[in-house]
């Protein structure tokens, strides 16, 4: 079951004149894991779409846990994982894997796309028990916790 959804778009040109800045190096470190600046920075042409995909799914997550970057989450409790020949992933660290756990949220699905200006993330978390696979658990028919369990539900038909 669908526990959030969260998007947000980046101006890569506003990534790039951060990271050029003569606090870059200070931005980059607060912002990106060592991971995610290893994978941004072996991209070499395109690193400051790929560190903009990166803020913008920060963001689009942040999003889904209902903290935005305050609230005892920040910016390196969020990761964007990529191994090779991979789907990217989210993995969360610090407040925003209590958060997480908290709210229920056991599965996380992000895509990414950018262009040469813009950088758009989307993401999404799920509610349920996780099985070994990674993948939620689908509860049987009627074994849903709730008044009108296994009726279908009302609205448009």
């Amino acid at each position: 079951m669908i526990a959030g959804i969260g998007v947000d778009v980046c101006e890569v040109d506003r990534i790039r004149r951060a990271l050029e800045a003569s606090h870059g190096a200070r931005f980059r470190d607060r912002v990106f894991t060592d991971g995610e600046q290893a994978y941004c920075e072996g991209r070499r042409r395109g690193r400051f779409e790929s560190y903009a995909a990166r803020f913008a799914a920060k963001e689009a997550a942040m999003k889904v846990l209902g903290t935005g970057w305050g609230r005892g989450v920040g910016w390196r409790d969020v990761e964007v994982a990529r191994e090779r020949g991979a789907a990217p992933t989210i993995r969360l660290h610090g407040q925003a894997a209590v958060v997480a756990r908290r709210l229920g949220m056991s599965r996380w699905l992000v895509t990414l796309t950018h262009t040469k200006t813009s950088a758009l993330a989307w993401v999404v978390a799920e509610r349920g028990r996780v099985s070994r696979s990674g993948r939620p658990r689908v509860a049987r028919r009627g074994a849903e916790a709730g008044a009108g369990a296994g009726r279908r539900p009302r609205g448009r038909r």
